[in-house]
């Protein structure tokens, strides 16, 4: 399992270089979500780098059970840090809130951030939280977001294709009811973070996005750019 540590010892060999070297564009992943280690690259730790758990891609109704899944697939002395590395175009919004849950039970510190597909050792680039991702995001105990990763807010949605073979069925998008944003305003609080944010995220259709300033991620308790 994670190993457990004071939140001074979050701050592990190797993050100084990770802040200074992301660069680029964050990319999207339609991939359900998938977990793995990935050790981080420092000359001043060597072999003794610890490692982190790489999140990236879709947040589907099964993808809490599968990070609880691998957490109790580690080996004890694995040298994991209970840090996290998310990157995620969204996905769903209940199942990220039990995400959520499952990463502050952990008293995991999330990072908005991409590690390279089946990279084992090196340093993140800049990544991505859109949509529903900003929701597993807050179980976080730490939350960063660098400055040139990217966190989104929209109203949450669904849609209904209509029914199969009917041309002039035009698919049906169903908003979320008072009481589902009241309960995502709730769980927002018990995480720290201000209901603010899904008051806002409710005034923005579906099918456009609002990129969360640095002065709002720290206004709305949401993340911080650096440790």
């Amino acid at each position: 399992m994670v190993k457990r540590q004071s939140r001074a010892a979050i701050v592990f060999f190797g993050l100084a270089a990770f802040f200074a070297c992301l660069s680029g564009p964050a990319r999207a992943d339609a991939s359900a979500m998938s977990f793995r280690l990935a050790r981080l690259e420092g000359s001043a730790c060597g072999a003794r780098c610890p490692r982190v758990i790489v999140a990236q891609g879709v947040i589907e109704e099964d993808t809490p059970e599968n990070f609880i899944a691998f957490l109790q697939s580690m080996s004890p002395g694995a040298n994991v840090r209970d840090v996290v590395v998310l990157d995620s175009p969204g996905g769903r919004v209940v199942a990220s809130m039990r995400l959520g849950a499952a990463l502050r039970k952990l008293r995991a510190a999330v990072i908005v951030a991409r590690f390279g597909d089946d990279v084992e050792i090196g340093l993140p680039t800049a990544g991505q939280c859109m949509s529903a991702c900003v929701y597993a995001m807050m179980g976080g105990v730490r939350r960063i977001v660098p400055p040139e990763s990217r966190l989104g807010i929209h109203r949450m949605s669904s849609q209904d294709g209509g029914a199969p073979g009917r041309f002039f069925d035009a698919p049906v998008t169903t908003y979320a009811s008072d009481d589902m944003v009241s309960a995502l305003a709730s769980y927002a609080a018990q995480m720290g973070v201000s209901p603010t944010v899904i008051r806002l995220a409710e005034r923005i259709p579906p099918q456009e996005i609002h990129i969360v300033s640095p002065a709002e991620l720290r206004r709305w308790r949401l993340a911080s750019p650096k440790f």
